[in-house]
């Protein structure tokens, strides 16, 4: 049976305007800056005063294999599952990054008839925010260089900068680099790299910030680097914060647009949840509860990566309570970290499901017992899956207490999400005992190693003499008391991305720490992690074309 891609779906989808959806929403007009006929800003501003009244549900997931979770496909399904049963809802998203759909993931709009649209758009340029933070992060970077070039008054020590340049791309040749040759008038030479516009602190800057004066107050703390003795160089001191707020003064505003079903979807920032934190923007998720009784969104990778920070950055620092969790597995992703490899998944294979399926309830008991809230396991239906493996899903899931939704929202958009929309509906009347992995009073290396044990069970920690030596200067430069964002691969629970299922007695090592002060958290770094990926052997941008009438295909 041949299926039609996801943009062909989506290509023969009749788009509702903008203005309707808003209006859906009862979203004044005046609020509304179009940018096209299906797609608008929303000015934060003019909602300011609106109360929030939604619950928020979190979708997160088991670990990432190459056989796919279908994270974002089961978001915007279970919104339109709720708008079916009669709930008011929206889905509030992260926009894609151009590495990934030029990479090997492809694009992040959802799939088959559970996407959001107009799908090429959200997966290209889209409402240019990536472009304006990568503009603000590149002029910060010029400002630093001038500084030092017209005679460096604060006394920058050009092997201490810490703030790289960046742009939207998997490019590994700009990873390291050399910047400044070419004689005097020319620069200062110097070690130089890029980030990926998504592993740019103004990309979780933006993404944490309340407003527009939030915003330009946690530029003006992003640290560039360190003078010859020690003291850490901000933006402010460059005078650099003014110009990048007036480059993101569009760009904080949250995006709207829509599910093919025609439901009220928010799409807004991007950082990656492997080197960032992993959640669209706080001004998009508060928007959208004020405007809807039901919030679905989404972190990026798995429950220990995207979700840890989603509670324990994002929660904590917008004062977010979310009342229920969904965690999205498939049978052939579980089999997969049974041992089995991708060209036999579709083989029914009961040993196999059993062994890969403490992955599945790791992340379960993790969301439950330590951020303390109840949650579904939904599981996204192949037509590979056979009943005996469903079956013991479902059966190892309730012997947790938790209930188990098949979600067939891929083929059937939103009349396929009502089961997993009823389940979720029921546990936002729960009560919960949320809460954090961590107290944020204690010493940097304690946070990193609570999140170690708790989160990823962990045997041992151990931290390299860089990380103790950077942690220590951190603590006494007044940042202890910030939370702890994770830079780990989302292949495993430990750092070794070739450890799959639920692995034991494994030490996460450590290799170095960093201050994010405008975001307002400390990365901890381990295992090879990078923030500027490359392309694979065949890039999906091979694929990828557009005719003579403008229509583009090979997106997916």
């Amino acid at each position: 049976m041949a299926y039609k891609t996801d943009i062909e779906i989506a290509q023969e989808a009749k788009l509702r305007p903008v203005n309707e959806i808003a209006a859906s929403l009862g979203i004044p007009e005046d609020a509304v800056e179009n940018y096209g006929r299906t797609k608008a800003k929303l000015d934060i501003h003019a909602l300011k005063d609106l109360p929030e009244k939604g619950k928020l549900i979190l979708v997160t997931a088991i670990t990432p294999t190459p056989a796919g979770e279908g994270k974002t496909t089961t978001s915007v399904g279970l919104t339109d599952g709720l708008r079916r049963i009669g709930k008011n809802a929206v889905v509030a998203l992260r926009e894609p990054s151009l590495g990934p759909v030029f990479g090997v993931k492809g694009g992040a709009a959802g799939g088959g008839y559970a996407q959001v649209v107009p799908m090429e758009d959200i997966n290209l340029h889209f409402t240019g925010d990536f472009h304006a933070i990568g503009a603000a992060n590149n002029l910060l970077a010029a400002m630093l260089d001038n500084h030092i070039q017209q005679g460096n008054a604060l006394g920058i020590d050009p092997k201490a900068i810490t703030w790289k340049r960046a742009v939207d791309m998997n490019d590994r040749q700009l990873r390291h680099i050399v910047s400044g040759l070419g004689g005097r008038v020319q620069g200062v030479p110097r070690e130089d790299g890029f980030e990926i516009t998504v592993a740019s602190e103004i990309m979780a800057v933006l993404c944490l910030a309340a407003d527009l004066k939030d915003l330009k107050a946690r530029l003006a703390r992003i640290i560039v680097g360190y003078t010859y003795d020690g003291r850490p160089v901000t933006a402010h001191a460059l005078k650099a914060e003014g110009a990048m707020t007036a480059l993101l003064k569009d760009a904080i505003k949250p995006n709207l647009v829509q599910t093919l079903e025609g439901t009220p979807a928010f799409i807004h920032g991007g950082p990656f949840a492997n080197i960032a934190h992993g959640c669209n923007s706080v001004t998009a998720t508060r928007t959208a509860l004020k405007l809807a009784d039901y919030v679905v969104t989404e972190a990026g990778f798995a429950a220990d990566l995207g979700a840890e920070k989603f509670v324990d950055i994002k929660c904590r620092m917008a004062g977010l309570h979310p009342s229920a969790v969904v965690i999205v597995a498939t049978v052939r992703a579980l089999k997969y970290h049974g041992g089995v490899p991708k060209a036999e998944l579709n083989a029914e294979n009961l040993e196999a499901l059993e062994k890969g399926l403490p992955n599945l309830l790791q992340h379960v008991r993790n969301v439950r017992e330590v951020f303390g809230l109840p949650c579904v396991v939904a599981v996204n239906a192949f037509p590979t899956d056979t009943a005996a493996e469903l079956r013991m899903v479902e059966e190892k899931c309730r012997a947790l207490g938790v209930n188990v939704a098949l979600s067939e929202v891929w083929a059937k958009g939103g009349e396929g999400g009502k089961a997993l929309a009823e389940e979720v509906v029921r546990l936002c009347e729960l009560p919960n005992d949320f809460g954090f992995t961590y107290e944020l009073d204690r010493p940097i290396e304690e946070k990193i190693r609570t999140i170690a044990e708790r989160i990823y069970h962990a045997k041992n920690l151990q931290m390299l003499p860089a990380a103790k030596k950077k942690a220590a200067e951190l603590e006494a430069l007044g940042f202890g008391g910030l939370p702890i964002c994770m830079a780990k691969t989302q292949y495993s629970f430990s750092d070794d991305p070739t450890l799959l299922g639920a692995p034991q007695d494994f030490t996460v090592t450590v290799s170095n720490v960093k201050v994010c002060a405008g975001a307002g958290f400390i990365v901890a770094y381990t295992g090879d992690i990078m923030t500027m990926p490359g392309l694979p052997r065949v890039p999906a941008a091979e694929k990828i074309d557009v005719d003579e009438n403008g229509r583009i295909t090979g997106l997916f």
